[in-house]
């Protein structure tokens, strides 16, 4: 049974990688349309933190992927995965960083074309990744404590 919900999480991991793949694909021409109507020293921080932001979102999938194969393992409970976690929690903080720092691009953007929910998308991926870090840190919490308790028992027996 273990087996098969790890399989299911790490086909879902896979999942969530190909919508952001695809965008990054397809935002070139996205932004040669965007370039009509809107001038480039709105558009290039944008399109940067875009991007920019697909690094840590790639990172964060594979810590992930890492991390159901610790628990396959039964090495869950180890340093490994408080590793992962930590790595995950500072790529989401990376993508908040990110997509904070392009608010006020897509603001200008959503004033100008009169598009509330550009500007809706901008904030929502900023607070998603700091919902994400701060659960990654306080698992990452919760595993440390679980880990040293762990190993006095261990001595203790």
């Amino acid at each position: 049974m273990e087996r098969a919900s790890t399989l299911f999480l790490k086909v879902t991991v896979f999942l969530i990688g190909i919508p952001v793949v695809a965008l990054c694909i397809g935002l070139p021409w996205i932004a040669k349309e965007a370039a009509d109507h809107f001038p480039a020293h709105w558009l290039y921080p944008a399109l940067v933190g875009m991007y920019g932001s697909a690094i840590p979102f790639f990172m964060a999938l594979y810590q992930a992927f890492r991390l159901l194969s610790y628990i396959d393992r039964n090495e869950a409970f180890s340093e490994l995965s408080v590793v992962a976690l930590k790595k995950i929690k500072y790529c989401a903080v990376a993508i908040a960083v990110l997509y904070a720092a392009c608010v006020p691009f897509l603001y200008h953007m959503a004033d100008r074309v009169d598009a509330p929910g550009l500007l809706a998308l901008g904030l929502v991926i900023p607070f998603a990744s700091l919902v994400i870090a701060v659960f990654a840190a306080v698992l990452q919490m919760l595993l440390q404590n679980a880990i040293e308790i762990k190993s006095v028992n261990d001595l203790t027996v």
